[in-house]
């Protein structure tokens, strides 16, 4: 175990694939360097990280209903006071979520500062001026680590700086235990059973399926479920209701164990604008499940193999995504040299190799 502190910055953890990333990684580091710190406004996901991670930040429950950037700011302060405290005593920042702010305060104190990139920049930088401010804050990281070679270049090509990329961690044995486990959420065998799982955001775009299921809701047999939490959820809601999809679509809350929902479906139906490197098409994978998603930047492609293994339509268009469900369903015996063929592609997200390369990189700085 290494002489080394590491501080995590996470104001907001909400259960997505970015903390399940967030779980993995930081518990595979507290059994490599002395200590290891957390900042974050959501102390209720404090069972998921090993007993010898501890935490700074609010302890008042209210402080869960707060947005995202108000969590920025109460944790921010709660960074600054830590960094006052610890006075360059060997802690390195490492930021998985509000990175500006981690990067200006670290800064300022004098810290190294490493950063996990989410989202391609493509799908959230609207304008010049936000792109310059966003460049040369990014610039005064000692590190930046990103999850898909494609979020890679876009990071160079956006910001001219360098990233490392490393795949998102595949834990199979945790997988395989909670997948095994019983659920009826989907209970009937003859209908096509529909899954997407996502943050209830416009990011993650869910009302294109909705739109792409209303055309298909009379010409065949469908269940589908929605799971995840998010301000989208009353307009989703909403538009089930007008379009009479009551009966086949359900949105339920984001689960403590998606796994054996996810085994339990016939095709997992991603629709995000843009991502980073989305967990859920290669858990899927793993558990041998079909898969049309958006060709978004970035990730999608790059996990399917530019469609070798699963379906790509174009990004936010549910009337190619329309077609690409019912070709599924008329075709998805035919469809299993794609699943076959990605499983054997998981490789690239070995767990053991995946997690020492955060481990050698941050030695590194």
């Amino acid at each position: 175990m290494l002489d080394k502190k590491i501080i995590i910055f996470m104001p907001s953890i909400e259960g997505g694939g970015v903390e399940r990333n967030l779980f993995e990684i930081c518990n595979f580091l507290s059994k490599k360097f002395q200590k290891v710190r957390i900042i974050t406004a959501s102390r209720q996901y404090k069972k998921k990280f090993s007993k010898n991670i501890s935490f700074v930040g609010p302890k008042r429950k209210k402080f869960l209903n707060f947005g995202r950037f108000i969590k920025y700011i109460i944790c921010s302060f709660y960074l600054c006071i830590e960094l006052l405290i610890k006075k360059k005593n060997k802690a390195i920042i490492f930021s998985f979520q509000g990175n500006i702010f981690a990067i200006i305060i670290g800064k300022l104190f004098g810290y190294k500062v490493i950063v996990r990139a989410n989202s391609a920049p493509s799908g959230w930088i609207n304008n010049g001026i936000k792109k310059e401010f966003f460049k040369r804050i990014y610039k005064l990281a000692d590190l930046v680590i990103v999850n898909s070679v494609e979020f890679q270049r876009q990071f160079k090509n956006f910001f001219s700086t360098n990233a490392v990329c490393i795949y998102n961690p595949l834990n199979k044995k945790k997988i395989i235990k909670l997948s095994n486990k019983k659920t009826n959420f989907f209970n009937q065998k003859k209908n096509l059973k529909v899954l997407n799982i996502g943050r209830l955001v416009d990011q993650k775009n869910q009302i294109i399926l909705l739109k792409a299921l209303d055309l298909i809701k009379n010409k065949i047999n469908f269940r589908a479920i929605i799971m995840g939490n998010g301000v989208m959820k009353n307009r989703l809601k909403k538009f089930i209701v007008n379009k009479n999809l009551g009966k086949k679509v359900k949105i339920i809350k984001y689960q403590k164990n998606p796994y054996n929902i996810l085994k339990s479906c016939d095709v997992l139906i991603h629709t995000a604008k843009y991502e980073g490197l989305p967990n859920v098409l290669v858990e899927a994978q793993f558990l041998k499940k079909g898969i049309i998603s958006s060709d978004c930047p970035t990730g999608p492609k790059e996990i399917l193999i530019d469609g070798k293994a699963g379906i790509l339509f174009k990004n936010n268009n549910h009337k190619e995504l329309y077609k690409k469900i019912i070709h599924f369903y008329k075709h998805k015996n035919k469809l299993n040299k794609k699943i076959q063929y990605g499983y054997k592609q998981l490789y690239r997200f070995d767990y053991d190799y995946c997690l020492n390369q955060y481990y050698l990189n941050i030695n590194k700085v």
